[in-house]
């Protein structure tokens, strides 16, 4: 019985640095509909990684090999302390997403750190990474690399959205599915949040006690990003060149800055979605209440959102998925989300030496 089943442990380090999220999931072979999270868990960042992991994007190639190398043995360690904290003995794989340094696919970039051999090294088991730099070598946005997952294990829904440090969304049309970046979300809210002291805007709420700047918004909505065709997808890069600097020119207050933001970002969200439509939606995002009732009122929708462990955890779900399809040597890249010029099975293998 044992055999129909594949147990991986997935991993997800987010562009907004929650910290590293880890699941222990097993999936039929046959039928990979038939999967269950049997353990989850978030470990936080240090505020030391955290600033590392900030800064990281102004290394030097030399220290990005450092940092590359460093940041695979501390995943190594928390994926040890994850197995021995839930009693774990049974793994086939482990699939890491890393975390991404660089994504500028228009230049042919991209660059998730965490080496694949350090990790398999310090837990002794096999490890699927570095699932973007395929995609781009083949022409493709090297994102969003869910999709599949969207495609193979929530078919039912019409669209699936992900609200996190950037929001991306998935669906089917003319019988391709359809993925793109939408717009920043917690990349942009945590940094003016933060500014007042806290992590995160929790709820929503100090967005909801600000007012709309208009003029922001209007300049928010006016980015060419938006005018753009899919396949596309967003980096740290672009909210760094074009978000902040917007932002800083219009408007210092930061419930203001806030609320402008969640009516753009469910102004964005809300013109890709189709009335009458089943909508999942998952990530971090989701729990700012006050952002989902905006995207409700957008969109004309009722939104029932899923089980906390689904909203926390899909991505690395999705990531553990893209780990079984590759060692089977299966499509897990979709060149209709990318643009690649082929469907293909991207990651690279590393096992234990």
């Amino acid at each position: 019985m044992q055999n129909e089943y594949v147990y991986v442990i997935g991993l997800m380090s987010g562009t907004s640095l929650d910290g590293i999220d880890l699941v222990y999931v097993t999936f039929n072979k046959k039928n990979y509909k038939d999967f269950e999270i049997l353990y989850s868990t978030t470990y936080p960042y240090s505020s030391e990684w955290k600033n590392l992991l900030k800064q990281a994007i102004t290394f030097s190639d030399e220290k990005l090999t450092q940092l590359d190398i460093q940041y695979g043995i501390f995943l190594g360690e928390t994926i040890n302390s994850f197995i021995e904290e839930n009693d774990i003995y049974t793994i086939d794989f482990i699939a890491s997403h890393g975390h991404t340094v660089f994504h500028q696919p228009e230049n042919g970039i991209t660059l998730q750190i965490g080496s694949g051999q350090e990790i398999a090294n310090i837990t002794n088991h096999k490890v699927i990474c570095d699932f973007r730099t395929q995609d781009v070598k083949l022409g493709g946005q090297g994102a969003p690399l869910v999709p599949i997952g969207d495609e193979l294990l929530f078919a039912d829904y019409d669209y699936c959205i992900n609200l996190g440090g950037f929001a991306n969304v998935s669906f089917k049309q003319n019988s391709k599915r359809i993925a793109f970046d939408i717009c920043p979300v917690n990349i942009v809210m945590n940094h003016y949040a933060q500014q007042l002291g806290f992590e995160y805007d929790e709820d929503g709420k100090i967005a909801s006690e600000g007012k709309i700047n208009q003029e922001l918004l209007d300049k928010l909505n006016s980015l060419e990003f938006y005018q753009k065709e899919p396949p596309k997808s967003l980096g740290l890069e672009w909210v760094q060149k074009e978000v902040f600097p917007l932002i800083d020119s219009l408007e210092n207050d930061v419930p203001s800055i806030l609320r402008t933001f969640v009516e753009h970002c469910a102004i964005q969200i809300a013109s890709v979605i189709e009335n009458n439509s089943l909508v999942l939606i998952t990530g971090g995002g989701a729990f700012n209440t006050f952002l989902v009732q905006k995207i409700e009122e957008k969109s004309n929708l009722k939104i029932k959102l899923p089980s906390n462990e689904l909203i926390n955890f899909k991505e690395a779900l999705i990531f553990a998925f893209l780990g079984v399809l590759r060692n089977e040597n299966k499509v897990n890249c979709l060149q209709s989300v990318t643009g690649a010029k082929k469907n293909h099975s991207s990651g690279k293998i590393f096992n234990p030496v």
